[in-house]
C-alpha cells in the first residue's frame, strides 16, 4: 500500500473550522493534490481530511464479479476519487443483468460483463484509472496477484469462491470484503486481517489507557491536540479479524450468547445466510432448486445453524425461510444501493485509517430496514459451547 503523504502534525489530516479552510487545504496539499482536485473533492476533503483523500487517490482496488452490488460500490469509490479500480469478471452480460445493473444496456448482452461496464465507470470520473480482467480470478494461485491491490472486494459469488479469494488476500495481508444481495436481503463481510485506525473525540476527565478493549480490539496509543479551544483525544486502536471460512461456523460473542434476552433479538437472517454458505460449501449448488427435496435440505441446514447459535427455535419462522428462498439470486436496486454505499464508505474509512471499521458481518433486511452487525470469530473467551444436534443433513426438520 502506498505510504501516507506527509501532513503537518498539527492538522492530523483534518481542517480547522474557519473561513480559511480552503486555503489551508491548498497549502497542505500543494505538492500532492492539484488545485482542480481540491475543488472537485472539496466537500469530502472537509469531511474526512486531505490525508485520507491522498490515500484514496493512491489506492488500487480490485472488484470481482460486476453485478448490481459491484456497480454501486464502483460508483461510490470512483466518484470519491479512488486512484485505480480493476473490474474482474469472466461472465457475459445476460438479459437478467439489465434489471438493477446501470453500467450495462441491452446492446451489451453477450459481451464480457467487466468490459461492458468499464466505459460507463470511466465516464463517472476520468481521473480514475479503470482496468479490466476478463479471466476467472476466483482461484488465482499467484500471491503477487493479491499483493498488488490495496483492497479486494468480491460480491455475489458462491461461498467457496469467496473463501478462495479471502485466503489469497489474507496470505498477502490485503484487506478483503465480501458481499451479496438477495432481493430484499443482503450482507457485507470484512476480513481486514489486522487493522489500525484512529478515533478522534473530545477528551473526557478520564484519559484513555492502552490495553484490551474487546476480544478483537485493543487501544495501542493516544495523543491529544487543541481544536477550537477544546482538547481532542486521538485514540489509536487495532482490530483483528477472522477469514470467512472460520466465520461460517463461529459462535456469537459472549455478550449475546450469555443473554437469553439478546438471543431472542438475533435476526433470523443470520441463520439463513450461514445456511446458504453451508449449502454451497457442501456442493449442493449455488441456490436450492425449486423442488421439495432441495427446499427441505436448505430448511434443515438453516435450522441446524439456528441451533448452533443456541437461538430460540420460534425466531426462525416458516415465513422467514420462504421469503429468503424466494429472494435468492434477485437484485433489487434500493438494497444494492444501501449495501454498496455502506461497503464503499467502510473502504474509504479503512484507507484513511479513521473510524471504527465493520467487525465483521453486516446483515440487511429490506423488509424492516434493519442492519444488525455481528462479530463472529472462532473463539471467544466466556462463550458457552453450542449444542450441535446430531441430525443427518438430508433429514428435514420442517417442511415448507
Amino acid at each position: 500500500m502506498s505510504a501516507p503523504s506527509s501532513i503537518p502534525a498539527a492538522t492530523n489530516g483534518t481542517l480547522p473550522a474557519n473561513d480559511a479552510a480552503g486555503e489551508t487545504v491548498a497549502a497542505i496539499a500543494a505538492d500532492t493534490i492539484s488545485a482542480d482536485e481540491i475543488a472537485l473533492y472539496d466537500r469530502q476533503i472537509r469531511l474526512w481530511g486531505v490525508q485520507a483523500q491522498e490515500k484514496m487517490r493512491n489506492a488500487n482496488i480490485l472488484l470481482v464479479s460486476i453485478k448490481a452490488l459491484a456497480n454501486e460500490i464502483a460508483k461510490n469509490l470512483v466518484l470519491a476519487g479512488i486512484g485505480s479500480v480493476t473490474l474482474a469478471d469472466h461472465e457475459v452480460v445476460s438479459e437478467e443483468d439489465l434489471g438493477a445493473q446501470f453500467f450495462v444496456s441491452e446492446a451489451d448482452v453477450g459481451k464480457n460483463r467487466a468490459e461492458a461496464a468499464a466505459p460507463q465507470v470511466q465516464k463517472l470520473n476520468p481521473r480514475v484509472k479503470v482496468n479490466v480482467i476478463t479471466r476467472d480470478v476466483r482461484n488465482e494461485p499467484d500471491p503477487a496477484f493479491y499483493a498488488s491491490y490495496d483492497i479486494i472486494i468480491a460480491t455475489d459469488l458462491d461461498f467457496m469462491s469467496l473463501s478462495a479469494l479471502n485466503a489469497g488476500a489474507r496470505i498477502a495481508r490485503t484487506p478483503f470484503y465480501a458481499g451479496a444481495s438477495h432481493g430484499m436481503y443482503g450482507y457485507i463481510f470484512a476480513d481486514l486481517v489486522d487493522h489500525s485506525f484512529v478515533i478522534e473525540r473530545e477528551q473526557s476527565n478520564r484519559v484513555t489507557q492502552p490495553g484490551t478493549e474487546t476480544s478483537t480490539r485493543r487501544v495501542t496509543g493516544t495523543q491529544t491536540k487543541k481544536e477550537n479551544g477544546k482538547t481532542i483525544e486521538m485514540v489509536t486502536k487495532q482490530e483483528i479479524y477472522s477469514p470467512l471460512m472460520l466465520v461460517k461456523d463461529s459462535p456469537l460473542p459472549p455478550d449475546i450468547a450469555n443473554s437469553a434476552r439478546k438471543l431472542k433479538k438475533v435476526h433470523p437472517l443470520l441463520s439463513c445466510v450461514r445456511a446458504i454458505w453451508e449449502f454451497q460449501r457442501a456442493g449442493h449448488g449455488l441456490y436450492p432448486a425449486n423442488t421439495h427435496e432441495a427446499i427441505a435440505l436448505f430448511t434443515t441446514i438453516a435450522q441446524l445453524k439456528h441451533k448452533e447459535h443456541m437461538l430460540p427455535s420460534n425466531t426462525l419462522t416458516k415465513e422467514m425461510l420462504i421469503s429468503f428462498l424466494q429472494n435468492l439470486g434477485c437484485e433489487v436496486a434500493p438494497v444494492t444501493a444501501f449495501l454498496g454505499g455502506q461497503l464503499a464508505q467502510d473502504v474509504i474509512n479503512v484507507l484513511g485509517q479513521r473510524e471504527q471499521p465493520i467487525q465483521n458481518l453486516v446483515l440487511f433486511d429490506g423488509d424492516d430496514f434493519s442492519g444488525p452487525v455481528y462479530t463472529l470469530h472462532p473463539i471467544f473467551p466466556g462463550t458457552p459451547l453450542p449444542i450441535i444436534p446430531s441430525v443427518p443433513v438430508n433429514a428435514p426438520i420442517m417442511v415448507l
